[in-house]
């Protein structure tokens, strides 16, 4: 697919441009700080694409004080006192040293016991816990594969899960091949469910146009509010909208 990419600024407000072979205009506005992005078909001028984001301006403004107003997390140290996130709910850290290999293990109090040899520095501690998000993450994904296959009539060839800093999944749909954000771990398992679902209808449907909302909406009819706890949930620092 044919791509350009130029900034452009509207009213002060910096503009993404992402020109594609696409047939209609999609304009969002991205988290943390409140990113403009615009994606038109190749044919549209620069004009053309002002005029866009003026006539959306006030929504734009909108969202961009949603995500001010909205709950942030501060930078993560992995120390004991500290919030962490899984599966939507948060947990207290309680970071304990001992003489053996590390266990993350979670409480009904809501606390999340992150066991370490003891003197492993910051970088160690954060590397068991994405470990352990991953492998929490993998636990959910055979039931919600052969679920959706069933539903969607699309199988998976390939998942793999990594950690992303612009989107929640992509997919490769010539070699039915998914990647999930390992941030998704931390979100409310609605929201995991959404992203898979999303990706596996872009198996047949590479555009977010009317024919993907419509097999969306047949395959799974909450997804907008799935994608809504997504959006709302806190912010980390490299978080973003889907």
């Amino acid at each position: 697919m044919t791509t350009r990419r130029l900034q452009i600024e509207v009213r002060g407000l910096p503009v993404e441009v992402v020109r594609k072979d696409i047939k209609n205009l999609h304009l969002g506005v991205y988290p943390p700080a409140g990113r403009v992005r615009v994606a038109v078909p190749l044919r549209l001028d620069d004009e053309a694409v002002r005029l866009a984001v003026v006539s959306h301006l006030g929504w734009i403004r909108r969202r961009r004080s949603e995500f001010a107003q909205q709950e942030r997390q501060s930078q993560r140290e992995f120390v004991t006192g500290e919030s962490h996130y899984f599966l939507g709910r948060r947990y207290r850290l309680d970071v304990v040293e001992h003489d053996g290999p590390p266990t993350v293990a979670l409480s009904r109090k809501a606390s999340m016991r992150l066991s370490v040899r003891p003197k492993t520095d910051r970088s160690r501690r954060e590397g068991i816990l994405q470990g352990w998000y991953r492998e929490r993450l993998r636990d959910h994904l055979p039931g919600l594969l052969a679920k959706w296959a069933r539903r969607a009539g699309s199988a998976v060839a390939e998942l793999r899960i990594k950690r992303m800093k612009t989107r929640w999944g992509t997919c490769t749909p010539g070699a039915r091949r998914i990647w999930l954000n390992l941030e998704l771990a931390k979100k409310p398992l609605s929201c995991l469910e959404f992203v898979l679902v999303h990706e596996m209808v872009h198996f047949e449907e590479p555009h977010h146009n009317e024919h993907f909302v419509d097999r969306m909406d047949a395959l799974l009819p909450s997804w907008r509010l799935s994608r809504a706890d997504l959006n709302r949930a806190p912010l980390a620092h490299e978080d973003w909208e889907y």
